[in-house]
């Protein structure tokens, strides 16, 4: 019974556990299945709801079988079809619903698509598109027709890897590509082949959208340069227009979570929002003394954080830190305590219900690790050295500022580091010194002004507030590139294993929700899932979905890609979760550019681990490498029965089939795995026909030359 107050601090993680193992699974499990399990808890706590711990336990069983109910009753809701295979040159028309700026362009996203070629039936919700160029007055909401090529959202580079046709899927995103030409403008149409999918709630988003791609707009142009790409990126969401040097320098310096709205700039626009209407309403005498204006104040930062959330998007992470604020400041109003576990632990709940996947998301995970563990630490020291710092005279309150800041950014960036590897595969060594300046740089003087430029823009004198945002912003990038210029400043660390990644979260949500001395058994936890990633065998060779990129590690462990110019990012996704700075590349003409390859015109022979492997371009090199291979991975067809005395033969069929694939080769084996059988058979990864690769097979029987 000890800690009993902390027990309801359990059922949201028990929550995402049910949700987790939802997504864990290999094949999609029956609705029944959740529901069953939903009756059953409901059935257990009736039957031990009068033994001691009985309510507790048949309550956390309810919480994990209502999470996987939750997880499956979301999957249903956004299903939405899919594009089954690359179509275009093709018509596309539809309404504009996002318009994301690029240096080079623009990505907009169409939703009520209508496409050449595609009945009802086959037509996306939702298709994003890459174009070269927009009109200056293009805004969403507008309807436009372009000509495009298009494809399925593609899945992971790699086994393990991010799964963008997994997330594509939760967002009803059915398609992705690029455009030939230019936009051309259309009246408003009626869709023709889509049944009303879309709730009042995307007319409302959509008008935000246009409002933040004008704010966008005008900011770049009051504060133009890569200040002003900055100044959109932290009023509106909108980072497509920073440049790639500036983004990676905030990376490698450790501060690239300044760009991403979440809780620390929605924390201190109703921060701000809440002093200044305090001050405000304090000044007028006859409200100050009759009123309850700082009940006044918290509402009034209530929504202008609502105001905020709309404008920058409401993604997953600006969501999460909106309803935190809201919580903060609902306690304000009610005379509750602003800051506790329990509304950390209950906002966790709520975007869980409203978006399940987002459990799997790196910025709910770095997000709310950073809540919990900060949460955790500040009961520590309020319960141990509160009233010591309350004493405390001005030079010692500024000395409990800098330290409560060099500490809140040390106690951030552990918590996050294990989901920043898992996710990112680096880890930036002096992110706390580039936090110590840039966060209080951000905190008061960049955010401030910008404050003032959103009350200037009615009035189109937002300059007067962004010009001084501007040097803030510049100081802010300073810091970044001169961090990221230090010797060493980045370290790549290959890919976690899931499984250390599970053990991190529960080993550090078992630390910080407990508070006696059995919650050091957490520590526990989190080393092993650390040690998991020295414990795991990197592949050998990794081949991408259509065979156009192979990978294979040389003697000394770098990685030697086919090409560095064709799929960009299968081999930096490649190079990154193998903790690899560089990646080198072999050409067709090469003869030992690495230990163990060499390599032709039609292909080339690896040999690592006892393997003999051929990686075949041209399928006239079969005859020779299928007589001296023991493994062939091949971009195209390899006939039944041509090579017999071959142990394991991937050609173009199981790649299309398997997605991308990766190789271990020892002397007793070889060990493959595909991002299809990693995945397993879900609804954003439908399983290939296996009638479709017969026909295929048929084909490659009686093509010539094979």
């Amino acid at each position: 019974m000890a800690e009993r107050d902390r027990w309801a601090l359990w059922l949201p993680v028990f929550f995402a556990v049910g949700i987790g193992l939802y997504f864990a699974l290999a094949v999609e499990p029956p609705l029944w299945l959740g529901l069953g399990g939903v009756i059953a808890a409901v059935g257990l706590y009736l039957v031990l709801r009068g033994t001691p711990s009985g309510p507790a336990l048949s309550l956390l069983a309810l919480a994990l079988v209502a999470g996987f109910l939750t997880a499956q009753v979301r999957s249903a809701l956004v299903q939405a079809p899919v594009l089954a295979k690359r179509i275009g040159p093709v018509w596309v028309s539809g309404e504009v619903e996002t318009l994301e700026p690029r240096a080079k362009g623009a990505r907009i996203t169409l939703r009520q698509p209508d496409i050449a070629r595609l009945g009802s039936s086959e037509t996306p919700a939702r298709v994003r598109i890459v174009v070269s160029s927009v009109a200056p007055d293009l805004r969403p909401g507008d309807w436009v027709r372009l000509r495009a090529v298009l494809r399925p959202p593609p899945g992971p580079s790699a086994p393990g890897a991010f799964d963008f046709a997994r997330q594509a899927y939760f967002q009803r995103l059915g398609a992705v590509g690029f455009a030939y030409g230019g936009i051309h403008s259309v009246k408003r149409q009626t869709p023709q082949k889509q049944a009303a999918i879309f709730t009042p709630f995307d007319a409302w988003a959509t008008a935000w959208a246009g409002l933040r791609t004008d704010l966008a707009r005008r900011i770049m142009v009051a504060l133009p340069g890569r200040s002003g790409a900055v100044a959109a990126a932290l009023m509106t969401g909108e980072r497509g227009a920073i440049a790639e040097a500036d983004m990676a320098a905030m990376r490698e310096s450790g501060l690239a979570h300044l760009l991403a709205i979440s809780g620390l700039h929605v924390g201190l626009v109703a921060g701000l929002l809440f002093l200044g209407l305090r001050v405000f309403l304090a000044a007028i005498p006859s409200l100050a003394l009759d009123y309850p204006i700082k009940k006044w104040a918290a509402a009034g930062a209530v929504c202008g954080a609502f105001a905020y959330l709309m404008l920058t998007g409401a993604t997953i992470p600006t969501q999460r830190a909106f309803l935190m604020v809201s919580l903060v400041f609902t306690a304000v109003i009610v005379d509750r305590s602003a800051l506790s576990m329990r509304l950390v632990a209950w906002a966790a709940f709520a975007v869980l219900v409203v978006a399940p996947e987002s459990l799997l998301s790196a910025s709910f995970q770095m997000s709310f690790a950073a809540v919990i563990a900060l949460i955790a630490a500040y009961e520590f020291v309020r319960e141990r050295f509160g009233v010591r710092f309350a004493s405390q005279g001005i030079l010692g309150r500024i000395g409990v500022y800098v330290g409560g800041v060099a500490s809140t950014s040390l106690i951030a960036s552990l918590a996050t580091a294990p989901f920043a590897l898992f996710h990112f595969n680096r880890i930036a060594w002096f992110g706390l010194a580039a936090n110590l300046v840039a966060v209080p740089l951000t905190a008061l003087w960049i955010m401030p002004w910008a404050l003032v430029a959103f009350g200037l823009m009615p009035f189109g004198a937002e300059r007067f507030a962004l010009v001084p945002m501007g040097w803030g912003i510049e100081g802010m990038l300073g810091v970044a590139h001169t961090v990221a210029a230090w010797p060493g400043a980045t370290l790549a660390v290959p890919a976690m294993p899931t499984a250390g990644l599970v053990a991190i979260a529960l080993g550090g949500v078992w630390l910080c929700l407990w508070r006696r001395a059995w919650r050091l058994v957490g520590l526990t936890a989190i080393l092993l899932g650390l040690l998991s990633a020295a414990a795991t065998e990197p592949p050998d060779v990794l081949v991408s979905a259509d065979g156009g990129l192979f990978g294979v590690r040389a003697a000394d462990g770098a990685l030697l890609l086919s090409s560095r110019s064709r799929q960009r990012f299968s081999g930096e996704t490649w190079r990154r979760r193998l903790g690899e700075d560089e990646a080198e590349n072999w050409t067709s003409a090469s003869t030992e550019l690495g230990s163990g390859l060499s390599c032709d015109s039609l292909g080339c022979i690896y040999r690592a681990g006892g393997q003999v492997v051929a990686l075949v371009y041209d399928s006239r090199a079969l005859t020779d490498d299928c007589a001296t291979a023991t493994v062939v991975i091949s971009r195209e067809p390899v006939r039944r029965g041509q090579c017999r005395s071959v142990r394991r033969i991937v050609d173009r069929f199981d790649l299309w089939r398997g997605g991308a694939h990766a190789f271990w080769l020892r002397k007793d084996g070889v060990r493959v795995e595909s991002a299809a059988a990693y995945r397993g058979v879900r609804p954003w990864a439908p399983q290939r026909p296996p009638a479709a690769r017969r026909r295929h097979r048929e084909k490659a029987r009686g093509a010539p030359g094979i």
